[in-house]
């Protein structure tokens, strides 16, 4: 092999625009849809339920 040859493992990446642009398009999405579907779909009143109390038997000794 001649040292003026190419080899399989060059040092020059390939341009990877589109794959970083498509992986934060993807980052973003992930992020905000959970947000967005908690937002919309979540009431906006809160009913406070009454905490019921029971008595409890008394220990026997």
């Amino acid at each position: 092999m001649e040292s003026t040859e190419s080899s399989a493992h060059s040092s020059d990446k390939p341009p990877q625009g589109l794959a970083d642009l498509l992986g934060t398009a993807i980052a973003l999405l992930t992020l905000t849809i959970p947000l967005y579907a908690i937002a919309r779909y979540s009431s906006n009143s809160v009913e406070v339920m009454r905490q019921v109390t029971y008595p409890l038997p008394e220990a026997r000794e």
